[in-house]
């Protein structure tokens, strides 16, 4: 999964609930994550220890 806060739709409005602006703060650049990855932050989401990934793109943004 490539995470692209540039391209997501609610930059700067979920930013704040959101566990890329929590454990990496402002301005990151994108990144990679993995499927293994996704997984833990989810579980860790779901437990109420991080907030949930955020990232909604639309097509039109995708590209």
């Amino acid at each position: 999964m490539l995470i692209d806060c540039e391209k997501c739709e609610v930059r700067n409005v979920g930013c704040a609930d959101c566990v890329v602006s929590v454990m990496l703060g402002d301005a990151v650049a994108p990144m990679e994550i993995g499927d293994s990855e996704r997984r833990a932050l989810d579980v860790l989401a779901e437990g109420g220890m991080l907030p949930p990934l955020r990232l909604t793109i639309s097509d039109e943004r995708a590209s």
